[in-house]
């Protein structure tokens, strides 16, 4: 399991992801999520992906493998506007599921579903955030709902609901993305550092910023503890209801 976190706000975009992968507690390892598309000047788009590796890596593999051999304008390069870029990522997904799946009767039981998070600019347009579903469908961000999670979301979905908008500001999107991966840390194992972290403004037309955190990072660090301690203090300061009677 994963998990992923994309917003779509009035500054730009925001993509958060972390980077284990694990098939059973005695097999884990660290792949990144993320992969970036860039011409700057032109388009920048970000894909983020869960659900089955072998999937989503070939999926990203042949995206890769149409703009090189159709340089400079194959696959995600060729693409007019971010609803198309969304719509071949979800072609793709689709095709490789309905490849990988037909394999023969010893895969009969293996999921090969996976979903992306496909969010950026191409000039011309606003910034858009599209998920795209194992079946290769997609719906777009809105107003009411700024940001979409895919992978182990419901954990640190409660926060972002609470304190994302589209007039949030990144820096403080940021720091929300990062108490949502601390709360979804803390009660699955499935999903752990390195966090992949990657902002596009809005009409840059390339990435703004990129970082990775890993296990020495001093900030995440002083986050998590801080979130820790102010959460137990605004608990022990609610008052008990009047009602209870020991």
């Amino acid at each position: 399991m994963t998990y992923c976190v994309a917003m779509s706000l009035d500054e730009g975009l925001l993509f958060a992801s972390d980077s284990r992968t694990n098939a059973g507690l005695d097999h884990v390892s660290t792949f990144s999520k993320m992969s970036i598309v860039e011409r700057p000047g032109d388009r920048v788009i970000v894909l983020l992906n869960s659900g089955n590796l072998a999937t989503t890596q070939s999926v990203v593999s042949r995206l890769g493998k149409m703009h090189a051999q159709a340089q400079p304008s194959g696959g995600l390069m060729g693409v007019d506007s971010m609803f198309d870029a969304a719509r071949l990522v979800g072609e793709e997904l689709r095709s490789v599921i309905r490849m990988q799946s037909g394999g023969g009767p010893d895969q009969s039981n293996v999921d090969f579903s996976a979903m992306f998070l496909v969010g950026g600019q191409i000039a011309g347009e606003m910034p858009r955030l599209f998920l795209v579903y194992p079946q290769g469908n997609c719906i777009e961000t809105s107003a009411d709902t700024p940001f979409f999670q895919i992978g182990e979301s419901k954990y640190g979905k409660p926060i972002i609901d609470r304190v994302v908008g589209t007039n949030t500001a990144l820096d403080e999107a940021l720091k929300c993305a990062l108490v949502s991966f601390d709360s979804t840390m803390r009660s699955n194992l499935s999903v752990g550092l390195p966090i992949d972290l990657a902002m596009v403004r809005r009409d840059a037309l390339s990435v703004s910023f990129r970082h990775r955190i890993d296990s020495g990072d001093a900030y995440f660090g002083a986050l998590r503890n801080g979130w820790s301690q102010g959460l137990r203090r605004v608990f022990n300061e609610l008052p008990a209801p009047e009602w209870f009677k020991v």
